[in-house]
């Protein structure tokens, strides 16, 4: 296992420390490995300053240098890293590393895009052999081994009565409300909208894209969106046709989170996760920063990759501009002025009841900004909590006497014949087996 650690910022690794955005952390990393180092739990932040560290910048010519971090905190948004060389390693040219980087998992275009990976490799090994390193170049030390996951010490629950125990034993303070969201493998699943989704080797399946698939569903389905007033609309009704979106699911009735933590994955533990926040928090379908939010589906991600948040000028930038030109088409008074941050922002947003699915399962939404990263562990603005489910088949039994099926909260004709279909099946009897020398009669 290897940190590579890539950045554009000319001299930073000069410094002896860096910052991070959290939505650069785990790119180009594989899924298995990312779902267990997300949360930077004490354990995992010291695994990741046992593995040696591959510091380099954007493009080919730099040279790059190896070592060690030696501290990881997290800063709101950020992760600051401290680190330290090897001093018995000279910089290495990086044209040496080029020719072996799909030995060291360094693929296409990661090279060109400032982000921390963690490689299932053993650099010093692979640097060695290739004749990078002289044959006896050891390393720090030789933990290299791939991080275990944390134990849960989330409550289980197994009956429908014990979840509603549990829900109705949490504390909901005045001027609060709570949303919930079920998944059906809590160890493969994140908070994170089917946007921003990765292969199993991290690469992002639709983010770059997002321009594209907008469009390319208005064009062929232009009837169905004619009565759509902001884009939030638009994506509210793209994501209930399935399509990739930056909105996340919650539902106020926890039995319908309930119901989507078992459906599927059976022998799987799921899980509901429970989000509090303050009331005054949320907003509806015509917030301003919704609108700001939403119109990044309209942006290019080369428009997307080119905003600098810490500029004086911000919204004289050309990406800022032809984002402010979308939202004003839905809202022509909006003055041309964006706060920065709240393009960063992950909000919570209620939609128009639209369709009878978003009716059906009381849905609301989280509305995420550029490269933003839920913390899986809640946020300063969104407290998060978990309960682990298990005994599905049983549960899932028990919410069909509550009359929560596929025909309730997917109400449509094809849902629920599939549903009286599936429940009034006849099931052939089993024949008793008769005992030698018995008779039928």
């Amino acid at each position: 296992m290897y940190n590579l650690l890539v950045t554009a910022m000319e001299g930073a690794w000069d410094k002896r420390f860096y910052e991070y955005d959290k939505s650069r952390f785990l790119e180009y990393t594989n899924e298995d490995i990312a779902s267990v180092l997300k949360g930077l739990s004490e354990s995992q932040i010291e695994n990741l300053k046992s593995y040696p560290c591959l510091f380099a910048y954007e493009g080919e010519d730099s040279d790059v240098r190896i070592g060690y971090l030696t501290s990881i905190k997290e800063r709101g948004r950020n992760i600051l890293i401290e680190f330290e060389f090897q001093q018995d390693i000279d910089p290495i040219p990086f044209e040496r590393i080029q020719p072996i980087a799909p030995l060291l998992d360094i693929r296409g275009w990661e090279m060109n895009r400032t982000h921390w990976a963690v490689k299932d490799e053993d650099l010093f090994a692979r640097l060695r052999s290739k004749g990078v390193l002289e044959p006896d170049r050891e390393s720090r030390t030789t933990k290299q081994e791939r991080p275990a996951s944390a134990k849960s010490t989330d409550p289980k629950i197994s009956k429908v009565q014990g979840f509603i125990g549990k829900v109705l034993s949490l504390e909901k303070e005045e001027g609060y409300e709570v949303f919930y969201r079920g998944h059906s493998n809590k160890k493969k699943y994140k908070l994170e909208p089917s946007l921003f989704r990765r292969d199993e080797d991290g690469n992002y399946l639709y983010k770059d894209n997002e321009h594209i698939l907008y469009r390319e569903l208005l064009v062929s389905n232009s009837a169905d969106f004619q009565s759509d007033v902001y884009t939030l609309d638009s994506l509210v009704r793209m994501q209930h046709y399935s399509l990739p979106t930056r909105l996340l699911d919650i539902t106020s009735n926890p039995l319908i989170a309930l119901y989507f933590g078992c459906k599927s994955s059976l022998d799987e533990d799921g899980e509901v996760i429970v989000f509090t926040m303050k009331r005054n928090a949320i907003k509806y379908f015509d917030s301003d920063v919704a609108s700001c939010i939403a119109n990044l589906a309209r942006l290019p991600q080369t428009g997307k990759d080119e905003i600098q948040f810490d500029e004086n000028g911000f919204n004289d930038q050309l990406p800022i501009k032809r984002l402010l030109h979308f939202i004003r088409e839905e809202k022509p008074f909006f003055e041309p002025r964006i706060i920065p941050n709240d393009l960063r922002k992950i909000i919570c947003v209620k939609g128009k009841q639209s369709n009878d699915r978003i009716t059906s399962q009381s849905g609301a939404f989280l509305l995420y900004g550029i490269d933003a990263v839920f913390d899986e562990s809640g946020t300063p603005d969104i407290a998060v909590s978990r309960i682990t489910i298990t005994n599905k088949k049983s549960i899932l039994k028990e919410l069909d006497f509550l009359n929560i099926n596929e025909s309730t909260v997917f109400p449509y004709i094809e849902n629920s014949a599939k549903y009286v279909a599936d429940k009034f099946k006849f099931n052939k009897p089993i024949q008793p087996t008769l005992k030698s020398g018995a008779t039928d009669e």
